[in-house]
């Protein structure tokens, strides 16, 4: 466990068991101000915070070459100078240098190229949200600190749109409704408990979905831990 720090609304001592470092790329000042003092006030580290793709890349690269790169970076997708994909190229470059760093990005909208090449080649440590689930202040936290720790985070708006195209039906076929169903709130990053209180069944219940997908999608016992995330990404690039 991580040491206390300092709630900065109430000067109270906080522990954090799951404190991770975090850079934010935002162009609103406002929104990268305000995702700085929420992620701070529950006890995480913002490192940096900076407003283009470009600068995303630079304050990482530095951070790295001092020995302290960040656990995750969350970005928005549409960045200066153009405010179309510069966020998401910076994301996609830094996957590329830094594979075991964590990306999370925001976006106003659904935008299912990015979200899918986002997702190309990374099996850890990815998300891909809406800025409306910056609202939810406790579940962005959770969020950020699962992909940070190489989990997924991935926004049902998301999950929905890239399950159904229609080119998935493929794999889609071998899976029973209640398992691709159970697999949508896995690629949201729900927990086994948080999907049988969704889907209001037993965690034995889900226990059964959830391994016949992995018999399904051919992930076997030796893939380990990263099994729920190789069969939601498996799903997505199918």
């Amino acid at each position: 466990m991580l040491g206390p720090s300092k709630c900065r609304r109430t000067g109270e001592p906080q522990v954090v068991e799951d404190r991770v470092r975090i850079v934010i790329a935002e162009d609103s000042v406002l929104l990268r101000e305000g995702l700085t003092r929420l992620l701070t006030d529950r006890g995480h580290d913002v490192v940096a915070g900076v407003g283009d793709g470009g600068a995303l890349i630079k304050a990482v690269r530095e951070l790295a070459d001092e020995g302290a790169l960040p656990d995750v970076v969350v970005a928005d997708v549409r960045m200066p100078p153009t405010h179309t994909d510069e966020g998401v190229r910076a994301a996609v470059e830094l996957r590329r240098r830094h594979p075991g760093l964590g990306v999370l990005v925001l976006s106003q909208y659904v935008e299912e190229q990015y979200a899918t090449e986002l997702l190309a080649g990374s099996s850890t440590g990815v998300g891909y949200l809406l800025k409306d689930r910056v609202a939810e202040v406790r579940e962005f936290v959770d969020a950020v600190v699962r992909v940070a720790r190489g989990g997924t985070a991935l926004d049902p708006e998301v999950v929905a749109q890239l399950l159904g195209r229609s080119r998935k039906q493929d794999v889609l076929a071998g899976l029973t409704p209640r398992e691709r169903e159970v697999l949508g709130l896995m690629a949201e990053g729900r927990t086994n408990s948080a999907v049988a209180k969704q889907l209001v069944v037993s965690d034995g219940a889900v226990e059964k979905h959830v391994s016949n997908i992995f018999m399904k999608l051919g992930l076997s016992p030796s893939d380990g831990d990263h099994r729920r995330v190789l069969a939601v990404l498996t799903y997505l690039r199918s």
